[in-house]
């Protein structure tokens, strides 16, 4: 039997800075250990979001710019995508989509920018600096480790529900302070890390993959991606 899981790329060609559809393919190797496909739409200014047609949603990150657009239509989502989170649909979201999916996040002018709040954290802004470089964290609930690399100005804070995707080992994480980076709320995870992530991390991507499938295919057996062990960067040179 083969499978087919629908995928959502939000504003794909506005918040797309760091090669975030990189997460989408990655997924989509892993997937072909179980005959799985991901097609994939792009969902952006003006078009409709519909909660039921989708099995994972990807957000990626974006200027400032950009960014300032996206906020003012994602709006007019905010209802489906709501919904769909909270109906426990898989979801990424980088830097910028993360920081969106909160109360709101305050731009590098000082400018309030409203998310759509479906999760409780919000964000600042840190007076002429940001979070550069590799980083390192550690997932509690697995105790897998996860690397990327980060560029952020924002420093954002978890609220009510919401648990980091990982505790800092090296580097600054959401905020500096509290050694967390990144958000886990249902099936919604959310990070600053760029790379792509799950290029890079091939527990969480096939942790991601499995949740979708599973959701969308209650019945199958998908163990053999557990058994499965590839790394996508194995030809690629990290420099510190």
């Amino acid at each position: 039997m083969t499978y087919t899981l629908k995928a959502a790329h939000l504003y794909g060609d506005l918040m797309n800075t760091y090669g975030d559809i990189g997460n989408i393919l990655a997924m989509g190797y892993y997937a072909k250990a179980v005959d799985a496909t991901i097609d994939t739409d792009l969902i952006s200014l003006d078009d409709p979001f519909d909660p039921a047609k989708y099995d994972f949603v990807l957000f990626g990150g974006g200027q400032d710019y950009e960014q300032t657009i996206v906020s003012k239509d994602l709006q007019t989502k905010k209802a489906p995508l709501t919904a769909y989170i909270e109906n426990g649909g898989p979801f990424l979201a980088i830097c910028g989509g993360f920081q969106m999916l909160g109360h709101y996040y305050i731009g590098a002018q000082g400018e309030k920018i409203p998310g759509i709040g479906a999760l409780d954290h919000y964000t600042l802004s840190q007076d002429n600096n940001r979070f550069i470089g590799n980083i390192t964290i550690k997932n509690a609930e697995t105790g897998q480790t996860y690397y990327g690399f980060e560029n952020h100005n924002g420093t954002t804070f978890l609220g009510k529900g919401e648990r980091p995707l990982g505790n800092v080992i090296q580097g600054h994480g959401n905020n500096g302070q509290d050694k967390t980076e990144g958000v886990i709320y249902k099936n919604t995870f959310g990070s600053y890390f760029h790379g792509p992530i799950l290029a890079r991390n091939e527990a969480l991507a096939k942790r991601i993959l499995k949740l979708a499938l599973q959701r969308k295919y209650p019945d199958a057996d998908f163990s053999v991606l557990d058994e499965l062990h590839e790394d996508l960067t194995k030809n690629v040179v990290i420099k510190p």
